[in-house]
């Protein structure tokens, strides 16, 4: 493997078709403002390197970046790439990541607009983010203590998976597709619309008009906070943990609940039970109850 330190490139493609090569402490930067460092390359491996020009990694192959600083000048930094792992890094560019697949990223700070856009089979983890647009389009995402911060994410998704991640979005999830997510919190308005077999396990949700137009959904355990005018139109079996504050129309389906500020019936064909379930005392005395609406 040939090794490059120390340098500076800002050259146009400075590195094009590069094979089995480790760069080391090396700055992407400069008045030529070249772009493509490394386009076309395969077997790359970049550690504690400076990006701050255009387009460095489209087109590459078995590609390792560790301890780098992609700055936000540093746009669509990675497009076309597979088998690609990411670690300890900064991609404050816009559109960071589009069309890659088999990618890990860990312990990585995300501050690109439309991240992640079309991407395939993606690890997660320790990863903190902010962004809108993010994920769209992506499969088969498997997503373990996530943090992120926008608007619109995880938008047409599709078979992925994720755990103890804290979401901070509105309209997340619109149009998902076999999705589960638990033992995680998620915070904002218009949640999951149009999702097909979403799953929500064990989680907080936090918003308004929640889980609408939804088919097949489930909440295994959820508490649900300042939410109003939940699951309308919806197919869904839920067992809520905590009071909702209303809930409208639900198609079809069970939801179990401690308690609901209001229930609201007024099209025809809203035949979803609600289950109003006070916890059970632990002596089994007088004074439990369950009303069905």
């Amino acid at each position: 493997m040939r090794i490059i330190q120390n340098k500076t490139f800002d050259e146009e493609r400075a590195l094009y078709g590069s094979r089995d090569i480790l760069v080391q402490n090396c700055s992407f930067d400069g008045p030529a403002d070249g772009e493509s460092a490394f386009k076309e390359c395969s077997g790359v491996e970049v550690q504690n390197c400076f990006f701050n020009l255009r387009y460095p990694f489209w087109h590459d192959h078995r590609l390792k970046i560790s301890g780098c600083e992609m700055t936000e000048l540093c746009r669509a930094a990675l497009w076309y790439s597979d088998d690609v792992e990411i670690t300890d890094t900064k991609l404050h560019g816009i559109k960071a990541l589009r069309e890659c697949k088999n990618v890990i990223l860990c312990g990585c700070e995300i501050v690109s607009p439309e991240f992640g856009w079309s991407v395939q089979n993606m690890e997660m983890k320790d990863c903190t983010a902010e962004s809108e647009y993010f994920m769209m389009r992506g499969k088969d995402l498997h997503f373990q203590n996530v943090s992120m911060k926008g608007k619109y994410s995880f938008q047409y998704i599709q078979d992925s998976v994720f755990d103890n991640c804290t979401f901070d979005t509105k309209d997340a999830f619109w149009h998902a597709k076999n999705i589960l997510i638990r033992d995680s919190v998620v915070r904002g308005e218009y949640l999951a619309w149009y999702c097909e077999n979403v799953t929500f396990e064990n989680c907080r949700i936090i918003g308004t008009q929640p889980l609408c137009y939804c088919k097949r959904l489930k909440l295994i355990g959820c508490a649900m906070e300042g939410c109003d005018l939940a699951f309308e139109r919806s197919e869904v079996e839920a067992t809520i943990t905590t009071p909702v504050d209303s809930i409208k129309n639900p198609l079809s389906g069970c939801i179990t609940v401690p308690s609901a500020g209001e229930i609201i019936r007024d099209i025809d064909g809203a035949c979803g039970k609600v289950i109003v379930e006070k916890p059970q005392c632990p002596t089994k005395k007088a004074g439990c109850s369950s009303v069905c609406a």
